[in-house]
C-alpha cells in the first residue's frame, strides 16, 4: 500500500459523518492494518497534523481540523448541578481519573433547564488562564436527558401538590399539578415524569405516574432506589416464555460435540445459602508430574441465543443487580437457578478450559471444549477452610477422590498466587463491611467480609482461565470484550508519591509496579497503612469493557477477560459465544465499532448497579442512624477536601461529613497534595486513612446527608490493621471488583446470598 492510498484511507475514515473519536490504534485496527503499514500510520499522522488536516483533541482522540477547530469552541459532555444552581461539565472522553482542570464552569444563569447526569453541548467563553484558572462556558444544547423519571415526597402548599425530590438533585420541589393526583397522600413517596425541567428562569413541573407508599414503610426505600436508577424488575413475558420452553426442552442428554465429563471428579465451591452455581472445578497431575486444571463453566450460551427475547433482556440489563435485601437477575430464575446452574448430582452444560501447568505454575497448555459434568459434591468457603485446618479430620467425611482434590486445589491455587504477585499484581488492604438486615429491611448491624484462603483458591483459579481464554481468542485474531484496568495516570502516581513521602516513607517511582508492591508491604501492621491503600486506591482508573488492546493493571495481565460468570455478566456471555465460533470454526462477526458501544454500555451498567447499591445501603442507614443522633462510632477518614472532611464507620459503614467549621480546636488549612487538613497548632491534622471517633450529628434520609463531628482520636494501628490478602481493584473475578480483606476484628456471620458475594464498581 502506497503512503497516499494510506492518506486516502484514514482521512476517509476520519472524515466520515458517523465517526466517533478514537485513538490512532483503534484506526489501525478498524482498517486491518499490518505492522509494517501501522509503523508508516504513526508517521503519516504526524504528517497530516503538522499539514492541519487531522488534529488530537481531548485525551489523544485523532479529530480531522476543522472537527477540532469546532470543539475548541464547542465541547459535549456530562453536567453536573451543584445545589446553588451552577454546575460543571465534563467533556466526554475524559478519563474518570483526569482532574478537576478538565471541567467547564457553568454559571447558574448559563445552566438553562439542564439536568445532573444530561449530555450537553457547551460554548466555551473562557479558556484555562483566566483569573480563576478554569475554563467556563454556557450550555447552548441538552442533547440527550439522563432521565425524565424522578422519585421523592409528596406534599401540598397553596392547593398545589409538590414532589421534593430525593437527594440534592434539585433545591426547589416541583408542582405535580392537583392534590391528590394518583391518591397521593402528603409524606408518600412517588414517581413523577418531569414535563418541564427547572432552570433560573422557571420552576420546574411534573406529573405523578407511580405512588409507592408512605415515607418509612418496609420496602419503599428499596422500590425507591429502583426506580430511581430506573433498574429492571420483572422480565418481558416473551423472554419468560422462552424459558419456560428451554426448560421444557432439556433432559440432560449429551449430544453433538459436547464433551462427556460426567464421571469425573468435580466439585462446586460456594457461599453456604447460594443458589446458583456457576462455576465448578476439578484438578488432576498427568504425566510429568503436570497440572490439569479443568473450570467449568455454566454454559449459559446453550440458552441464551442471540437475537432472542431471552438474548435481549440480557443484554438491556448486562449485569445483575445486588442490593441489601434483593438480587435483581440479569437472566430469569429458571435459567440462573435452574437450567445453568452446576447443581450437584445433576447433568449440566458447560464451557470448560482445562489448563495445563508445571510442577512451578507455568501454563504450557490451554483446551477449550463444550462439556457435560455431574458435580459431584457441593462445598461451602466454611467446609473447605475447616479441611484446610484439619485435612485429616475430613477423611472420613469425604470420598477419598474428593478429600485428595481439595487438597491439591489448595496446593495448585497457592503455587499460582505466588507466582502472580512476583510478576507485580497490586492487592490492597481494604476493609468491607456488609450491613445486616431484618426480616423488614431495616438495618440490624454489620458484619466485616473475611477473605479466607477457601476464597483464594476459587479466586486464583478464575483469574488463571480468564486470563487463559482471552489470550486463545486474542491468539485467533479475534476481536472480543476485554476487562481493561488501565494504568494509573503519571500525574496521579506523582501525587501519590509526595502523600507517601510527606508520611515519611521514602520510595522510589511509584510508578514501577513493584515500587508499588513494596509499599503496600511496608505499610502493614503500621498506623499508615491505612492511609497508604486509601490514596493507592484514588490513584487507581476504573477497570470497563472494552475490545481496546490493554492490559489489566492491577493484576499485572496484558490480556484479560471475563469468561467465568456468564450468568450475572453479559460481557462473559458474549466471550462464550466466540469459544463456541472457535469450536464450530465459524467465523465471528468482528465489529469494533459495535463492540465498543458493547463495553461502553455494559460498563455504564456496572456503573449503574453498583451506584444503586451504594445508594440504598445510605437510605438504609442513614434511616437507622436518624434515630440515634450522638450515637458514637470508630471511623477511617475517606476523603480529605478544603471544607471538610468525609469519614466511613469501621464496624457500620456509613459515610458522613465533618465540616471543617466544626473543628473547632484549631484553624485547619487544606493541603491538596498531601490530603490534609494542618491546624496552626503542632500536630493538630486529619488526613487520608486516619483512625478518628466520630458522633452522629444530623441524618437526612431524603437529601442523603449525614454529618458527623470529631469527638476523639483512636490509638493504635490503622483501620486495616488485619491481614493481607485483598482483592484488586476493577478485578471483578468470582467474587466480584470490590476491594476485599482477609481478616478482622468482628467474627463472620452467616454468608450472604451468592450473588451477594459475587458481585462485580472500577
Amino acid at each position: 500500500m502506497t503512503d497516499t492510498s494510506l492518506e486516502a484511507r484514514v482521512l476517509a475514515f476520519v472524515g466520515d459523518p458517523n465517526y466517533r473519536p478514537v485513538k490512532p490504534r483503534v484506526i489501525a485496527e478498524r482498517l486491518d492494518l499490518s505492522q509494517e503499514q501501522r509503523f508508516e500510520l504513526k508517521k503519516l499522522i504526524k504528517r497530516l497534523i503538522k499539514e492541519q488536516k487531522l488534529a488530537y483533541g481531548p485525551n489523544h482522540l485523532l479529530l480531522t481540523a476543522q472537527a477540532a477547530a469546532q470543539q475548541s469552541l464547542d465541547q459535549v459532555g456530562i453536567f453536573r448541578r451543584n445545589q446553588a444552581g451552577f454546575g460543571f461539565v465534563r467533556p466526554l472522553g475524559t478519563k474518570p481519573t483526569d482532574g478537576q482542570e478538565f471541567d467547564i464552569y457553568i454559571g447558574a444563569h448559563n445552566a438553562a433547564d439542564a439536568s445532573t447526569g444530561d449530555t450537553v453541548r457547551v460554548r466555551l467563553s473562557r479558556a484555562l488562564g483566566g483569573p480563576r484558572d478554569r475554563r467556563e462556558g454556557t450550555i447552548v444544547e441538552v442533547i440527550e436527558r439522563d432521565t425524565h423519571e424522578f422519585v421523592g415526597t409528596y406534599f401540598e402548599s397553596g392547593g398545589v401538590g409538590f414532589v421534593q425530590v430525593d437527594g440534592t438533585l434539585f433545591s426547589q420541589a416541583i408542582s405535580v399539578g392537583d392534590p391528590g393526583a394518583k391518591n397521593a397522600r402528603p409524606d408518600d413517596k412517588v414517581v413523577f415524569e418531569m414535563v418541564r425541567f427547572p432552570s433560573h428562569v422557571h420552576d420546574g413541573e411534573g406529573v405523578i405516574t407511580e405512588v409507592l407508599g408512605p415515607r418509612g414503610t418496609p420496602g419503599v426505600d428499596t422500590l425507591s432506589i429502583i426506580r430511581e436508577f430506573a433498574l429492571p424488575e420483572e422480565f418481558a413475558e416473551d423472554a419468560l416464555e422462552e424459558a419456560r420452553l428451554e426448560a421444557e426442552h432439556f433432559d440432560e442428554k449429551i449430544a453433538g460435540q459436547r464433551v462427556d465429563l460426567t464421571g469425573e471428579t468435580v466439585i462446586t465451591i460456594d457461599p453456604i445459602d447460594a443458589r446458583d452455581f456457576d462455576d465448578a472445578i476439578s484438578l488432576e497431575r498427568i504425566e510429568k508430574n503436570h497440572w490439569r486444571l479443568g473450570v467449568h463453566i455454566a454454559d449459559v450460551s446453550h440458552f441464551v441465543r442471540p437475537q432472542t427475547a431471552l438474548d435481549r433482556e440480557a443484554h438491556n440489563r448486562a449485569t445483575s443487580t445486588y442490593l441489601p435485601d434483593r438480587v435483581l437477575p440479569m437472566l430469569p430464575e429458571v435459567i440462573s437457578n435452574s437450567l445453568a446452574s452446576l447443581q450437584p448430582d445433576r447433568v449440566r452444560y458447560t464451557k470448560t478450559a482445562f489448563l495445563e501447568f508445571t510442577p512451578e505454575g507455568i501454563r504450557v497448555g490451554v483446551e477449550l471444549c463444550s462439556a457435560a459434568i455431574r458435580s459431584k459434591r457441593r462445598f461451602t468457603y466454611e467446609e473447605v477452610d475447616e479441611y484446610l485446618a484439619d485435612p485429616a479430620g475430613w477423611k472420613s467425611k469425604l470420598k477419598p477422590e474428593v478429600h485428595a482434590l481439595l487438597g491439591r486445589m489448595h496446593e495448585l491455587a497457592m503455587i499460582l498466587r505466588q507466582r502472580r504477585m512476583r510478576r507485580g499484581a497490586i492487592e490492597l488492604t481494604m476493609p468491607e463491611v456488609k450491613i445486616d438486615l431484618d426480616k423488614e429491611g431495616r438495618v440490624a448491624g454489620a458484619h466485616r467480609v473475611i477473605n479466607t484462603v477457601s476464597h483464594q483458591i476459587i479466586e486464583e483459579f478464575m483469574l488463571a482461565a480468564n486470563e487463559a481464554v482471552a489470550e486463545q481468542l486474542f491468539g485467533a485474531d479475534l476481536l472480543f470484550l476485554r476487562r481493561v484496568h488501565s494504568a494509573p495516570d503519571p500525574r496521579k502516581l506523582k501525587a501519590l508519591t509526595e502523600f507517601v513521602t510527606g508520611l515519611g516513607i521514602v520510595v522510589e517511582s511509584l510508578e514501577s509496579r513493584f515500587e508499588l508492591q513494596k509499599l503496600l508491604e511496608r505499610v502493614v501492621g503500621r498506623p499508615e497503612e491505612q492511609a497508604v491503600n486509601y490514596a493507592v486506591l484514588r490513584s487507581f482508573q476504573r477497570a470497563v469493557y472494552s475490545p481496546a488492546v490493554d492490559g489489566h493493571y492491577a493484576l499485572a495481565s496484558d490480556c484479560y477477560c471475563h469468561f467465568t460468570s456468564p450468568i450475572r455478566r453479559y460481557p462473559d456471555l458474549t466471550i462464550h459465544r466466540l469459544i463456541d465460533s472457535l469450536l464450530t470454526h465459524r467465523k465471528p462477526t468482528n465489529d469494533l465499532a459495535e463492540l465498543l458501544v458493547q463495553g461502553e454500555h455494559c460498563s455504564e451498567r456496572e456503573r449503574r448497579a453498583e451506584a444503586a447499591e451504594r445508594e440504598l445501603t445510605k437510605v438504609k442507614l442513614l434511616s437507622y442512624l436518624a434515630e440515634r443522633p450522638g450515637l458514637e462510632l470508630d471511623a477511617v477518614v475517606t476523603s480529605v477536601l478544603e471544607f471538610g472532611m468525609f469519614a466511613q464507620g469501621i464496624e457500620l459503614p456509613a459515610e458522613g461529613l465533618i465540616h471543617v467549621s466544626s473543628l473547632a480546636d484549631d484553624y485547619y488549612k487544606y493541603d491538596r497534595t498531601a490530603h490534609t487538613l494542618s491546624g496552626f497548632r503542632s500536630g493538630n491534622s486529619y488526613r487520608l486513612g486516619d483512625r478518628i471517633r466520630v458522633a452522629v450529628v444530623r441524618a437526612d434520609v431524603e437529601r442523603r446527608e449525614l454529618d458527623f463531628r470529631v469527638v476523639g482520636r483512636t490509638p493504635g494501628r490503622g483501620a486495616g490493621a488485619q491481614p493481607r490478602g485483598g482483592k484488586k481493584p476493577g478485578q471483578g473475578t468470582r467474587t466480584g471488583a470490590r476491594k476485599q480483606v482477609s481478616g478482622g476484628k468482628l467474627p463472620p456471620k452467616k454468608s450472604k446470598s451468592k450473588a451477594q458475594r459475587k458481585k462485580r464498581r472500577k
